[in-house]
């Protein structure tokens, strides 16, 4: 048999099964879906206390989300949220933005994913690893 046709019948093997297993045998609550609504919110990580504020968003799934993060401080910080493949450094009295779509459901973590030392704010000894916060994606509503 000539070598394309069998490259062929495998590519339409490979695809076809794809097709195949996303269509019957992947959850709904599992599948992409976007609502088309757009949710913009602004996160601030503040001046020498090691937190975001807010430190708790809540989303539903398949919305657009806008976050408009704002480092109030002389040194960088970062924002990862390893559930929506997000790792970006926030540069020093700078501003950035992060879009992506909340494919999937549940509590994931954003946090600083740049080291950026500790310090003592109203008595009590913070730093980079108390920097939390959560983002809960809400099912999607038929």
């Amino acid at each position: 048999m000539n070598k394309y046709i069998t490259l062929l019948i495998a590519l339409f093997v490979l695809v076809g099964g794809g097709l195949v297993y996303q269509q019957f045998f992947v959850k709904e609550e599992n599948k992409p879906v976007t609502t088309g609504a757009v949710r913009e919110f602004s996160v601030v990580a503040k001046k020498d206390e090691w937190k975001f504020e807010p430190d708790f968003i809540e989303v539903n799934r398949g919305d657009k989300i806008i976050l408009h993060v704002r480092n109030e401080d002389k040194y960088d910080h970062g924002i990862a949220i390893d559930a929506f493949g997000i790792s970006q450094r926030i540069p020093a009295n700078q501003d950035i933005t992060i879009e992506f779509v909340a494919t999937q459901q549940g509590e994931f973590p954003f946090y600083c994913s740049v080291p950026c030392g500790d310090g003592m704010v109203d008595g009590i000894k913070r730093g980079h690893l108390d920097q939390v916060g959560k983002i809960k994606v809400m099912p999607l509503t038929p």
